[in-house]
This record gives structure tokens, C-alpha cells and sequence, in this order.
């Protein structure tokens, strides 16, 4: 009788936590929940990590997806919705983000890529252009729906045009993932790549 009552327990025990939910990430006080729901259809926290500008923390990112990648290539193939958040850590400039997030993408696509998304990038540059200054805690996305387009989010609130080009959220994404990252450690955390410490 003892073994029986020891073995449901177990089952139990084991059912319970095949059913327990994943638990919110926490990067630098900054959650970033498990799971979202975006378009219809549950996404996934791929990873989520810190901007660093040399000690300083700038910003968290963190990346949703429809299934789990592990480097740029499958992300940018990934079907389905996506989306990037950054929360602020310290102030800045929104015209100076603007500026930094257009160098991003000319650094990382050709000539021809970011032709296809300029018109995205000069939304996206309106759009923090129009807000003298982001400051700390202060939030936004930007979500990508195939078929609708990419669509930036201040606060959790939509603000300006939905950007149709497909081209321009891939381009946007390499900021963070492409050859030359904003941030080598981000890129490894969004990716959920765990980087080997040098001996």
C-alpha cells in the first residue's frame, strides 16, 4: 500500500511538472515573459539580453518567434509573426536612435536590401525623430505580421504607418543578429547562444 501511495506521488509529482509553465526571463530588472500572443498565434521568447555601449547599459532586447533559432539565417526564415522589444535602461535622444538604428541596417544588408526598406527606415526614423527624448523604463516593439507588415509599438501603443515592405523587418533584425551587431553579447543572448569563455 506504502509503495502505491509513494509511486501516485511520484506521477504526480512528475505530471505537475510537465505541465508547469515557463517562467518569465529577467534581464537587467526587465521581464520578458515566456510566451506572447501576437496575430493569432503564440510566440515563443527566443532570447533576451543587454546593450551595452562600452560598461554602460543602454537598452534590453529581447526576440519572439514561432519556434526557437539559433542563428540569423533560421530566425530570418522563421514563417510567421515576430516580434523585437527594447526597454530603455537610460535616457536618449530619439533622433539619435533614429540615426543609430539607419547606420545599423547600412552596415549589415547591401545596397540593394536596404533600397527595398528605405521606406521603412525612414518611418522608423520619423517615428523617434518626433519624440525629443526616450527615457528610462520607457518601452517599444516592433511587430512583424506576414501579409500586414511591421508595425512600431511606443509604450504598447501603435504609433505612426504600418511599414507593408517585408523587406524592412529583416533588415531592422539584423541590427541586432547580422555580421556587424550592434552588440556581439546581444546577438549571442537573442539567439540564445551561450558564448565559451576565453582561457
Amino acid at each position: 500500500m506504502r509503495a502505491f501511495i509513494v509511486a501516485a506521488l511520484l506521477a504526480a509529482a512528475g505530471l505537475c511538472g510537465g505541465t508547469a509553465r515557463a517562467q518569465a526571463v529577467e534581464v537587467a530588472n526587465v521581464k520578458y515573459e515566456p510566451t506572447i500572443d501576437l496575430a493569432g498565434q503564440k510566440l515563443q521568447l527566443n532570447g533576451a539580453g543587454i546593450r551595452y555601449k562600452f560598461v554602460v547599459k543602454v537598452y534590453t532586447a529581447g526576440l519572439y518567434l514561432t519556434h526557437k533559432a539559433s542563428t540569423t539565417p533560421e530566425v530570418l526564415a522563421t514563417a510567421g509573426p515576430k516580434r523585437i522589444h527594447i526597454q530603455m535602461l537610460r535616457d536618449i535622444d530619439g533622433n539619435e536612435l533614429g540615426k543609430l538604428f539607419t547606420k545599423g541596417i547600412e552596415a549589415n544588408v547591401t545596397r540593394e536590401e536596404f533600397s527595398k526598406s528605405i521606406n521603412g527606415v525612414l518611418k522608423l526614423s520619423e517615428v523617434f525623430a518626433s519624440r525629443k527624448q526616450l527615457n528610462s523604463g520607457e518601452n517599444f516593439s516592433v511587430d512583424y505580421v506576414p501579409g500586414v507588415g511591421s508595425t512600431v509599438l511606443l509604450n504598447g501603443k501603435p504609433i505612426g504607418d504600418t511599414i507593408k515592405e517585408p523587406e524592412f523587418f529583416s533588415a531592422l533584425l539584423r541590427i541586432w543578429l547580422g555580421d556587424k551587431p550592434a552588440d556581439d553579447g546581444l546577438k549571442d543572448s537573442l539567439l540564445g547562444v551561450k558564448r565559451e569563455r576565453r582561457r
